[in-house]
């Protein structure tokens, strides 16, 4: 019996890997002779990296860079089985966790740090980036990570803008002749799973800046300088990108990526299945165990469940679904592949105890399951 663990992580308590661990203990309590093949996902944030070294027995690189707000940070990536391609997650270099909530203001904080992670991988030899670019700190449209990577952009007067998405309220011309040539040789994938265009009220000022300390008025000035941006980006580079779905993604990153890094923005979970090459893994399962920490209607939208479950379906191969919570709403997600979906709470518990308690209790829910399935 062959059974494929493909869970995301319970943010908080369990990384994907712990959680495709504590399914497995529960799997083999029930049937020990099993095989089991661990596949922790990621839909392209938190825990990208992980995900894809583990699985294709790659490497993990870390280096200091610029953070946020121009501190030094460590962050790292990966380095794939393959040799040619690197995972970025932004996070790690332009991440929100890494500035402290008083010190939040996207006016002036910097995506820098993440084209110096782009710097390393191509430094590295890669030739295919796979980068995530959920959980910013910035406002910037991917003006620092194009700094980081030898592009230019300059006032009226000529002279170089400083950081932060403030700035670009300033900008009038963007240079890329000093761009780094080795990007013109690489393909960039980028994990995004939102929809938001540049500018406007469902923009990246808009719905995110207050998150990321911005306030009202702040959202109002971040967004002008959007627009800015966007002009200029049509004069100089000949692209139009603001309304297009998920350029607002990471404070305009998404936008940044496309426009000077010829980047192409596509599904997170859809990419880490492709370059897990998720289809041939799977094909010869039994069943599919997956698992996330809220399973509700919201996973339909480029969360790790679902995103199996449709792969899945076309194969004829049942998908259990473990989680922390497991809405009513869920219901309609059966119709995606879903087979079936279990809450791990095993009694009445405070969510502190419940995320302390993560490992035991899918451990218990899978053996739980498991005994069903034989069962059945």
């Amino acid at each position: 019996m062959r059974i494929v663990i493909a869970p995301d992580s319970f943010k908080g308590s369990l990384s994907a890997f712990e959680v495709a661990r504590a399914i497995e203990k529960g799997v083999k309590r029930i049937v020990p002779d099993c095989e089991t093949v661990l596949l922790p996902l990621s839909d392209g944030g938190e825990g990208l990296v992980e995900s894809l070294v583990e699985a294709t027995g790659g490497t993990y690189h870390e280096y200091q860079v610029k953070g946020p707000l121009g501190d030094p940070v460590w962050a790292k990536l990966g380095l794939l089985g393959d040799g040619t391609t690197a995972v970025i997650e932004m996070a790690q270099a332009s991440g929100l966790t890494l500035v402290p909530p008083r010190r939040r203001n996207p006016l002036v904080t910097t995506t820098y740090g993440t084209g110096e992670l782009i710097r390393h991988a191509l430094d590295l030899g890669c030739t295919h980036l796979v980068i995530g670019i959920g959980g910013s700190a910035t406002n910037d449209g991917g003006m620092g990570m194009a700094q980081a990577l030898g592009a230019r952009f300059l006032d009226a007067a000529g002279n170089e803008l400083g950081s932060g998405g403030a700035e670009l309220a300033r900008l009038a011309a963007i240079d890329i002749s000093g761009l780094d040539p080795r990007l013109g040789r690489a393909r960039i994938e980028v994990a995004c799973d939102v929809d938001n265009p540049l500018t406007g009220p469902t923009g990246a000022s808009h719905i995110y800046g207050p998150q990321k300390g911005a306030t009202p008025e702040m959202v109002t000035q971040l967004d002008a300088a959007l627009g800015n941006y966007a002009r200029v980006i049509r004069k100089d580079l000949g692209k139009d990108v603001e309304r297009v779905p998920g350029a607002g993604a990471a404070g305009g990153l998404g936008a940044g990526l496309m426009a000077i890094l010829n980047g192409m923005l596509v599904s997170g979970i859809q990419l880490v299945l492709n370059v897990l090459n998720f289809t041939d893994v799977v094909e010869q399962a039994e069943v599919v165990f997956t698992g996330e920490g809220k399973f509700d209607a919201q996973s339909a939208y480029g969360k790790v469940p679902v995103g199996i479950a449709r792969v899945c379906r076309g194969l004829g191969i049942p998908v259990i679904v473990l989680a922390g919570t497991v809405t009513l709403d869920s219901e309609a997600l059966h119709e995606e592949g879903i087979t079936a979906s279990f809450s791990i709470l095993n009694q009445p518990m405070s969510l502190k105890e419940a995320m302390a308690r993560t490992a035991a209790l899918v451990e218990f829910q899978a053996a739980q399951v498991m005994r069903l399935w034989m069962h059945r």
